[in-house]
């Protein structure tokens, strides 16, 4: 089958206002599945520097056992629980010996040819866009948005809301990590996913998110939302990380294109 678009897709990071870079992105490939790329974000917590360890350890995990995996033998789900029980079963241990409270989200997903398959746990978020139209954004493992569902709150009141930033699912707990799913089969040109920590997406409504990523290739939509991001941050930002991968129309043979790690601290 003939190629119905071609991938551009980068990641993106700022310190923020803090004192470390607490977060990491990562785009996989894989020997054993040409063609496809898995693509992370991890938001760590806890202790001076338990956090960007918990995160880098998401990024370790998912790396090793992506490039294990063979879609013949085991689904894509499976993959992405695994990733998800691993790297928490890692952390937990890691917290024993390094006497810190290691924490941290992710939100991975894996892009074939043909169809997108994701999961998350905690505050890290996955958005699907066409053009400018939100089609599926994940939901939040977090207090705020249980308040949401059992109709205590409304979801405009979700951001300002004092425990906003409590999370009801992590990795490295004491619980074993919710885990949420999703996945598409329906891939088109002027789609776009982005995949991002809360210090970037607390700063935007979805229709604005949207606008940004349709109207700009992905650096420049990365380097506009992370700019808007630390001026509406207004000194007390977040760490600010994210990943896009935008569908564009054809070129001869359509590419992959991968810019990583691009860092406006």
């Amino acid at each position: 089958m003939t190629q119905r678009y071609k991938v551009a897709a980068c990641t993106a990071q700022h310190v923020g206002d803090r004192a470390e870079q607490q977060d990491r992105v990562g785009i996989f490939t894989s020997r054993r599945m040409p063609g496809s790329a898995l693509f992370v974000v991890a938001d760590g917590m806890g202790g001076k520097t338990g956090g960007a360890m918990a995160a880098q350890q998401v990024m370790t995990t998912a790396k090793s056992l992506f490039e294990e995996f063979s879609p013949v033998n085991e689904s894509i789900d499976t993959l992405l629980t695994q990733i998800v029980h691993e790297a928490h079963t890692v952390i937990k241990l890691s917290a024993l010996s390094s006497e810190k409270e290691p924490h941290s989200t992710i939100v991975a997903m894996l892009l074939q040819p043909e169809r997108a398959d994701w999961a998350h746990v905690g505050d890290s978020r996955l958005y699907l866009f066409h053009d400018s139209e939100l089609l599926e954004r994940t939901i939040d493992h977090s207090y705020v948005e249980q308040l949401i569902s059992e109709g205590k709150i409304r979801p405009e009141e979700a951001q300002s809301h004092r425990l906003s930033n409590l999370l009801t699912s992590a990795l490295g707990t004491a619980k074993v990590p919710q885990i949420s799913f999703g996945g598409t089969e329906h891939l088109a040109q002027g789609q776009c996913f982005l995949l991002c920590s809360d210090g970037l997406w607390h700063y935007f409504s979805e229709s604005e998110l949207g606008s940004i990523l349709a109207e700009n290739p992905p650096r420049q939509a990365s380097e506009e939302l992370i700019q808007l991001a630390r001026e509406r941050a207004r000194g007390a930002g977040d760490n600010c990380t994210l990943a896009i991968v935008k569908f564009e129309p054809p070129d001869e043979p359509p590419p992959l294109r991968v810019s990583r790690g691009q860092d406006f601290s």
